[in-house]
């Protein structure tokens, strides 16, 4: 296998750079490169001269050696510690190419990892989720992750499963000695399962948004006050705000954290029947974008009367999760208008309740527990849908009264689909997959 070698620390000026070594030729390398009065000691600190491969000086720094199987990657690994400019970095990394290491991949350093079995696939990608955490529950939902405790309910799933196939394969093989299990205990040990496999698809749902932020689309007739109440929870003039309806006619998309959680903000031009082609069209994005988002932010002008305009928004947003804002009441509310929120994007505290009534409606009162590993990538999302899918089939096999053994085959899909999770029959696209996702060094 290659010896990899590769910048760990971000792009940019800093007081540290960290240029990370592993593979075979590792202990080779660092005998190459690095200069220092005493050998260099495994998991010692050791202070010396960064040299390139004529012995020309490239830094002062440290170096740190871990031999393996006691290491990140599980082989031998090496980080040298240099000041942090980009061009010292660089230098080094082309030192330890020169002298025979290779440059890493996107997540090599991990990847190896998991191969060496140092991690498991979910803490594995865990590790990239951690890194892009940018809220506190995103941060909170990869450290969950990290743990290793995915993996181990997966197997118990699978086992379950296996279980039955066993039992159903021995009364197959030998009927004369090995009874038929009956429907009714068939039905009592996957149902279970089956309630477990949706469990996890829900928190990976839960993760998922926790990760990428919660997709909130603004939407309300022209007018209403969409673009100020986007510029007051943001705090900051973001968009053009105009008393001309048809003003804004095209997304525009922020983010806020409210309560540890990752809101996206997308204004959106105002719902309107009577248009011409330029706000026409984005009107329709508006509804592309409602049909995409997870909360509806309904805006009212409260200063006016109910029309047959806020009737339409009301109507189109009446089967999503969705916040009613009744806005301009300041300016006197006009009777017939009722909201979750009522009040003006010019006072704070209604701001803060259109914050914290978005949050809730986010979740539906029902907010995940972030400490419970969960599924990170589309791919993992996809094999559970694929494993609940066969168990669903497997399930009606039993309910319609058909011989058990007729789903012995969708129990055998949902074994299958379970197994791309688990480290030994995990696909390269999922390995790619999750991978892909790193950043070089990691």
């Amino acid at each position: 296998m290659d010896t990899i070698a590769a910048i760990a620390t971000p792009p940019g000026k800093g007081a540290i750079a960290i240029v990370r070594v592993s593979g075979p030729q590792t202990a080779a390398l660092a005998s190459r490169v690095f200069r220092s009065r005493r050998p260099i000691e495994p998991r010692v600190a050791t202070y010396g001269t960064v040299v390139d491969e004529t012995g020309a000086g490239i830094d002062r720094g440290i170096a740190l050696f871990y031999p393996a199987p006691n290491s990140y990657t599980g082989e031998d690994s090496l980080e040298l510690q240099v000041h942090g400019s980009p061009v010292v970095a660089r230098e080094v990394v082309r030192a330890l190419i020169a002298c025979g290491a290779r440059y890493a991949g996107p997540g090599e350093f991990t990847r190896r990892a998991f191969l060496n079995g140092k991690l498991d696939l979910q803490a594995a990608g865990a590790v990239a989720d951690l890194i892009d955490a940018e809220t506190r529950s995103a941060a909170r939902a990869a450290l969950a992750n990290l743990s290793g405790g995915l993996a181990g309910r997966i197997r118990s799933l699978r086992a379950q499963i296996a279980g039955v196939l066993e039992e159903l394969a021995a009364a197959i093989d030998f009927p004369d000695e090995v009874a038929e299990p009956g429907a009714a205990k068939l039905k009592s040990q996957l149902e279970p399962v089956l309630e477990q496999l949706r469990l996890l698809r829900r928190d990976g749902e839960a993760g998922r948004l926790v990760r990428e932020g919660v997709p909130v689309a603004i939407v309300g007739p022209p007018n209403a006050g969409k673009s100020s109440l986007l510029n007051a929870l943001l705090g900051e003039d973001r968009v053009l705000v105009s008393e001309i309806p048809g003003t804004t006619r095209d997304t525009v998309e922020e983010s806020i954290t409210v309560d540890g959680l990752q809101l996206r903000l997308i204004d959106t031009a105002g719902i309107r029947a009577h248009a011409d082609r330029l706000e026409s069209a984005g009107i329709e994005r508006t509804h592309r974008t409602l049909q995409n988002a997870r909360v509806a932010l309904v805006v009212i002008d409260g200063s006016v009367p109910p029309s047959s305009e806020s009737d339409a928004v009301l109507s189109a947003t009446a089967k999503n999760r969705r916040v009613v804002f009744i806005n301009k009441a300041d300016a006197g509310l006009a009777q017939g208008h009722a909201g979750d929120v009522v009040g003006s994007v010019r006072e704070e505290a209604t701001i803060q309740a259109v914050r914290n009534a978005v949050g809730k409606a986010a979740w539906n009162g029902d907010r995940p527990d972030l400490e419970r590993p969960h599924l990170a990538s589309l791919v993992e999302l996809q094999a559970v849908d694929d494993a609940i899918a066969a168990m669903e089939d497997a399930m009606r096999t039993l309910h319609a009264g058909e011989p058990p053994d007729l789903a012995a085959g969708d129990l055998h899909r949902a074994f299958a689909a379970l197994g791309h999770l688990t480290g030994g029959a995990a696909g390269e696209e999922l390995l790619g997959a999750i991978f892909a996702r790193f950043c070089i060094g990691k």
